[in-house]
C-alpha cells in the first residue's frame, strides 16, 4: 500500500455547499438558513458571551475587587541612554519630546530612568525621575526639574470678580 493509492472513506469527502443556485441545489429558496429570525439575515452575528437569551455566566457570578486600570497614571519613559539622540544645550521637555517624534502626542507626562549612562550635561524637565537618574545627570553637571501634577494639568479656568462679595 502506498499513499496514492489510499481511497478516502465514505463521506469523508463533501461537497460544497453551493447557496443561491436555485431549487435544484436542494439549498433553494432560503439557502439553507431556514424560514424568519435573525441567523436568516445577513449581517447576524452574536456577540460572545450570548446565551440565546439566558442570563449569561457572566452576569450570575459575583463580581469583587477592585480595578485601578481605568483610574491609573501613564507615564512615557525616558531613558538616560535615550538622550545622546539629543543636544544638550536644549532643555528636554515634554513639547521637545513630541516636537523630535519621542513619543507620542497624547503623552501626558514622562518618567525619567536610570537605564544607561552620560557625561554630557542636559537640562530636563519631566513629571517624574528615579533618583539613580538624577544623581547620574547631576553627576555629569545637568539638572533635572520635577515638574508638579498642576503644572502638567490643564490649568484651572480663573474665577469671575462678580463672584466675589
Amino acid at each position: 500500500m502506498e499513499l496514492h493509492t489510499i481511497a478516502n472513506s465514505n463521506g469523508a469527502n463533501r461537497r460544497k455547499k453551493r447557496v443561491g443556485s436555485g431549487e435544484g441545489s436542494g439549498l433553494g429558496k432560503t439557502c439553507g438558513r431556514g424560514q424568519k429570525g435573525a441567523k436568516s439575515r445577513s449581517g447576524y452575528s452574536v456577540r460572545p458571551g450570548f446565551e440565546g437569551g439566558q442570563m449569561p455566566l457572566y452576569l450570575k457570578l459575583p463580581h469583587r475587587g477592585f480595578s485601578n486600570y481605568k483610574h491609573r497614571t501613564n507615564y512615557a519613559e525616558l531613558s538616560i541612554r535615550d538622550l545622546s539622540k539629543f543636544d544638550e544645550k536644549v532643555t528636554i521637555t515634554r513639547e521637545y519630546l513630541i516636537e523630535k517624534g519621542f513619543i507620542a502626542k497624547s503623552v501626558k507626562r514622562v518618567k525619567l530612568l536610570a537605564n544607561g549612562e552620560t557625561d554630557k550635561a542636559y537640562t530636563i524637565e519631566v513629571a517624574k525621575a528615579s533618583a539613580g537618574a538624577i544623581a547620574k545627570i547631576e553627576k555629569a553637571g545637568g539638572k533635572v526639574t520635577l515638574l508638579s501634577e498642576k503644572t502638567e494639568a490643564e490649568p484651572e479656568p480663573e474665577k469671575a470678580e462678580s463672584e466675589e462679595k
